[in-house]
C-alpha cells in the first residue's frame, strides 16, 4: 500500500503552487507524464506539444500537473521554464519508480514513465492521471520475465489513468491477464474492445463498459469507498479515423519485430528500437496517431477530474 496522499509530499519532492494550491482546495488538477516529451517525441515539436497539452488542459478548467525530475528534484506540476529545459537538455534519463533515488543522489534531469507519474502524483494528492500508451508484458516474458514497473505500481496505487491500452508492440493477451490478476479495475470508454495504442482494437475485450466520465469518476469514488489500492484504468481508444490502418499496423509490427530479432535487441533497448521502426516505417504517420491519442487522453482526463471535484 503506497503512503497516503499529502498536498505537501514531504521534502524530497517539489510541488509546484498552482499544483498544490488546488489540489489543497479540491479544484479539478490532471497529471501528465513527460517520457512523451523527453523520449518519445522529436525536438522541437516536444516541446510545443507539452506547452499545448497543459494549455488545453486549463482550457478545460483543469490545472495541469506535468511531472518530471529536475536536477535529481521529482516536481509534480513543472513550469514552463522547466518543461523547456527537459525538452532541450542533452543528458536527460528515462525514469521509473526504482530510478527516482539515484536521480535524486546524482542530481539527474531524467522523464517519469508512468509508473513513477503516477507515484508522485498519488503522493501529491492528484487523483487523476492521462497518458498515451502503457507498459506491460513483453513478448517472450515467459522465458525472460520482461514485464514493466507500471503494472505492479499501478495495482498499489490508488489513481485513475486514462490510456489507449498498452502498447501495441507488446503482448497484449499476457497484460490483460497480468492486470486481471494484480486486481487492477478495467473499464472501457465508450467501447467494448480493448485498444492497442496505434489501432482502436486490439483484438480482446474489456471486462466493462462506461459511457461518460461521471460513470468513470462513480467507478473511482466506489473504489475508494472500498479501500482498494488499485488504480482505475479507462481505456480511451483513437478513433477509427485518426487510427493506423491495421493491416499495415499488423504488417509493420511483424517487420519490426524480426528486424529486432535480427539485431539481436534485447531488453530495455526493445521498446525503442521497435516504436522507432514503426515511425520510419509508416513516414511518420505513427508520431501523429500517437499526439491524437495524447490529446485525446488528456481531453478525457480533465473531464474526470472535473466531475470528481465536482
Amino acid at each position: 500500500m503506497q503512503p497516503a496522499p499529502s498536498p505537501g509530499a514531504g521534502s524530497a519532492i517539489r510541488v509546484g503552487d498552482r499544483v498544490r494550491e488546488a489540489v489543497a482546495a479540491g479544484r479539478p488538477v490532471l497529471a501528465l507524464e513527460s517520457t512523451i516529451l523527453t523520449h518519445g517525441l522529436p525536438r522541437p515539436r516536444n516541446l510545443a506539444v507539452g506547452l499545448e497539452a497543459e494549455a488545453m488542459v486549463r482550457e478545460a478548467g483543469v490545472e495541469p500537473a506535468t511531472i518530471g525530475v529536475v536536477a535529481g528534484v521529482p516536481v509534480v506540476g513543472l513550469e514552463p521554464d522547466d518543461i523547456r529545459h527537459l525538452c532541450t537538455a542533452e543528458a536527460v534519463v528515462k525514469a521509473s519508480t526504482r530510478d527516482l533515488p539515484l536521480a535524486r543522489a546524482q542530481r539527474l534531469d531524467a522523464g517519469t514513465t508512468v509508473a513513477a507519474t503516477a507515484w508522485l502524483a498519488h503522493r501529491a494528492g492528484i487523483r487523476v492521471f492521462s497518458t498515451g500508451g502503457l507498459g506491460g508484458v513483453h513478448r517472450g516474458a515467459g522465458e525472460t520475465f520482461d514485464e514493466s514497473a507500471d503494472l505492479p505500481t499501478l495495482a498499489v496505487t490508488p489513481i485513475t489513468l486514462v490510456s489507449a491500452g498498452v502498447k501495441s508492440i507488446l503482448d497484449i493477451a499476457a497484460t490483460l491477464e497480468r492486470i486481471e490478476t494484480l486486481g487492477i479495475p478495467v473499464v472501457g470508454y465508450r467501447t467494448d474492445r480493448y485498444p492497442g495504442f496505434y489501432v482502436a482494437d486490439s483484438g480482446f475485450p474489456v471486462p466493462a463498459r462506461v459511457e461518460s466520465a461521471g460513470e468513470i469518476a462513480a467507478v473511482t469514488r466506489a473504489r475508494d469507498e472500498l479501500g482498494l489500492p488499485a488504480a482505475v484504468l479507462v481505456a480511451n481508444p483513437i478513433a477509427e479515423a485518426e487510427q493506423l490502418d491495421p493491416a499495415e499496423h499488423d504488417r509493420v509490427l511483424a517487420e519490426a519485430l524480426q528486424a529486432a530479432d535480427d539485431a539481436g535487441i534485447t531488453g530495455h533497448d526493445t521498446t525503442p528500437f521497435l516504436l522507432d521502426y514503426v515511425q520510419r516505417a509508416t513516414g511518420g504517420r505513427s508520431l501523429e496517431v500517437n499526439l491524437a491519442v495524447y490529446f485525446g487522453n488528456a481531453r478525457l482526463g480533465a473531464e474526470i477530474a472535473r466531475e470528481l471535484a465536482g
